[in-house]
C-alpha cells in the first residue's frame, strides 16, 4: 500500500520535464494521479494505444494519447527565472478560517506561482 503524498504541484501548472525521453520540454498538467505520485503532461510523452470503436461514428484504431509521468521527473516553472523549486509563505488571515493563507512561491526569485 503506498501513501499518497501532497503534490506541490497542481494542475494547470506549466512544467519542465527534467528526466526521461521528453527531458528538456515544457507543458501544462493535465491530470495528477497522488496515489501513483505521477502527472500527465499536455502533448508529451507520447505513447500509441490500441482503442476501440465506442460507437459508430468513433473511428476505433491506433491512437497516441499521453502517458503519466513520475513526478519526481517534472519541476515547475517561475515566469521570471525558468525552472524552479516550490517554497511556501504566510500571507494575510483567511477571513472564512482566520489561518493565514498558504501562498506557493519560487525558491529563486521569491515570486508567488
Amino acid at each position: 500500500m503506498t501513501v499518497a503524498r501532497k503534490f506541490k504541484i497542481r494542475k494547470e501548472d506549466t512544467v519542465e520535464i527534467i528526466a526521461g525521453k521528453s527531458k528538456g520540454k515544457r507543458g501544462r498538467i493535465l491530470k495528477i494521479l497522488r496515489d501513483k505520485d505521477r502527472v500527465v503532461v499536455e502533448g508529451h510523452n507520447m505513447v500509441k494505444k490500441a482503442q476501440k470503436r465506442r460507437s459508430q461514428q468513433d473511428r476505433g484504431g491506433i491512437v497516441e494519447i499521453e502517458a503519466a509521468i513520475h513526478a519526481s521527473n517534472v519541476m515547475i516553472v517561475c515566469k521570471k527565472c525558468g525552472p524552479t523549486r516550490i517554497g511556501y509563505k504566510f500571507g494575510d488571515k483567511d477571513a472564512r478560517t482566520g489561518k493565514p493563507a498558504k501562498i506557493r512561491v519560487c525558491k529563486k526569485c521569491g515570486e508567488a506561482l
